[in-house]
Order: C-alpha cells, then structure tokens, then sequence
C-alpha cells in the first residue's frame, strides 16, 4: 500500500507487498509478545493467583469459623451441665444442712424437755418432801402442844390456826 501511494500504481496486490505485510505483521506480534503479551499475562496469572487464594482464604476462615461455632456451642452446653450440676450440687448440700439443723434442733428440744421434766420432778419431790416435813413437824409441835395441855374446842383451832400461819410464813421466807 505504501508503494502504491509512492509509485500512484493500482489497487492489485503484489507479491512483495505481502511479503512486506507478514514480516511486518510478525514483528508486531513479537513485540506485542515482549512488551504487552509477557506483562498481561503475567499480570492476569497474579490476578487469577490472588482470587485462588481469596477463595481459598474465604474458605479456610469459613471453615475456621464453623468450627469456633462448634466450640462455643460445645462450650455452652457444657457450661449448661457445669450450672446444673452446681444448682444441684447446692441442693442437695442444702436439703443435708436443713436436716441437719432439723436433726439438732429436735435433739436438743429433746433433751431440754427431759432436763425440764427432770426438773420438774425433781421440785416437785422437794415440795412433796419440805411439806411432808412440815406437816411432819407441825404434827410433832401439835401433839407436843396438846400433851403439855388439854385443850377445849376453842383453844385448840386458835392453836392450830397459829399453827398454819406460822406455816404460811416459813413458805413465804424460802
């Protein structure tokens, strides 16, 4: 084409111009290979390389987080059995404490009601026994009294009268 231009000769198409055309064509082509071709694919091969390995990255964290799912869920329910066996593990010590102290408590009321009846008893014994020896004695000064002198009606319920008030006071004084 450039020879047609120059030389103003027609459109038919000549051998040498062909020639001209591939090894023009050719060189372009090894250019393009060396400047353009090398650093595209270079630069598409990075490229395809990076997503690869973002997919890949993806799918590990994916998986990386599936799994730390799996080990709190597994942590969860594990602290759900922590938390009842404590709960339970605190009723039951509980329910021990309260029968326990329910234990003590009637076994101490037990023994206090025994030591009160004991008690009780005991003073019960003591007055059946001080007025025994009051009357005992009271007996004793009535008859001593009554031997020392014969008395009328009338004299002996004044001297007993005296009698028990003297015995109202000695309880008084105790």
């Amino acid at each position: 084409m450039l020879s047609q231009l120059v030389l103003g000769t027609s459109n038919t198409l000549y051998l040498g111009d062909m020639l001209f055309y591939a090894i023009v064509f050719i060189i372009l082509m090894w250019l393009i290979k060396i400047f353009a071709w090398g650093p595209v694919t270079k630069m598409m091969k990075e490229r395809a390389d990076r997503i690869a390995n973002d997919i890949d990255s993806a799918k590990k964290s994916r998986e990386d987080a599936a799994k730390l799912a799996e080990q709190r869920e597994a942590a969860l329910k594990n602290s759900h059995a922590e938390a009842s066996t404590i709960v339970s593990n605190a009723k039951d010590n509980g329910n021990k404490q309260r029968d326990q102290i329910v234990t003590s408590a009637q076994e101490e009321v037990q023994t206090l009601k025994q030591n009160a009846q004991t008690s009780i008893e005991q003073e019960r014994k003591d007055a059946l026994k001080g007025a025994q020896d009051d009357v005992a004695s009271l007996s004793i000064e009535i008859a001593s009294k009554i031997i020392q002198k014969e008395l009328n009606a009338q004299d002996q319920k004044q001297l007993i009268d005296s009698y028990i008030e003297g015995l109202g006071k000695q309880n008084e004084s105790r």
